[in-house]
């Protein structure tokens, strides 16, 4: 049985441990409410563009680079993890399911792009090629941040060096859930036949359709990558924030275990003592 001196030093540890873990809670609270204010402002814009792109496109024969698929058969798959840790299973169960899309039969010459430091540590141990990595994007996520990303990948699309490429990231759903999605940003996929109003009569454009197609394409792509890096965001406060609520509660059970063995321990010392005492004083007594 452990000392009472030992139990008390455990105790101050575990004490000083839950202090942490909600500290730690109530920062992720509050940035998980500006994440999840940014990503409820950025869905709406997205879906929107989305579906004036895909009506543009359909009522249009015109053809545009980011449409068709180049010849190169290498494939990109963005995998979005978080910076830091302490979040649960938020980067373990989204690099284990990007890790099984890699061994699966989809693609051939499949290589990795990491934005977050976790998700780069995880491939550099594997076989997979990176092809870039961005260590501290997830850290300080500016708005900027899908423009510039979004306009890599275009060049490397456009000038045929990547076939496709794929996003893999957590779609923050609520407080407590997060979505694995894996979604694929190019080619951009053409708008369905059978959702086309065939009775509905064509824009007229100004300047043309080439060029409107031209400016919004990429704003597309540059939206779809702001969109899933918010998301990532959203979705890694909040399972910080779920995980360090429950270290705080599991904190605050094994300190009252431990107070319930350290009075035992100190009642079992002082009862022992008094034993010793009464058998002495009985022994001289005699």
């Amino acid at each position: 049985m452990p000392s009472t001196r030992d139990l008390r030093r455990r105790i101050r540890s575990v004490k000083g441990t839950q202090q942490i873990t909600k500290a730690m809670k109530m920062v992720a609270a509050a940035k998980l409410r500006r994440a999840q204010a940014r990503i409820t402002q950025a869905r709406p814009y997205a879906d929107r563009l989305a579906q004036v792109l895909a009506d543009v496109a359909a009522r249009t024969e015109h053809s545009h680079p980011l449409l068709e698929r180049p010849q190169s058969e290498r494939v990109w798959l963005v995998v979005i993890s978080s910076d830091k840790g302490l979040c649960g299973s938020f980067n373990a169960n989204l690099l284990r399911a990007a890790e099984r899309e890699l061994r699966g039969e989809r693609w051939g010459d499949a290589e990795v792009v990491t934005i977050g430091r976790k998700a780069s540590d995880y491939f550099r141990r594997r076989q997979w090629t990176i092809a870039h990595e961005e260590r501290e994007t997830m850290s300080s996520l500016e708005g900027g941040e899908g423009r510039r990303l979004g306009n890599l990948f275009i060049e490397e699309f456009t000038s045929d060096q990547v076939g496709e490429v794929w996003l893999c990231y957590n779609r923050f759903a609520s407080l407590i859930r997060h979505e694995f999605t894996l979604q694929r940003l190019l080619p951009i996929d053409p708008p369905e036949a059978e959702l086309v109003d065939e009775a509905r009569v064509d824009f007229l454009y100004e300047p043309d359709a080439g060029t409107l197609l031209a400016e919004l394409l990429p704003r597309h792509v540059q939206t779809q990558v702001q969109r899933s890096l918010y998301d990532s965001a959203a979705a890694e406060q909040a399972a910080r924030m779920t995980a360090m609520d429950a270290a705080t509660k599991n904190a605050k059970e094994m300190i009252e275990s431990l107070t319930m063995l350290y009075n035992r321990t100190r009642q079992a010392a002082i009862t022992k003592e008094l034993i010793e005492i009464v058998s002495g004083a009985q022994a001289l007594g005699d």
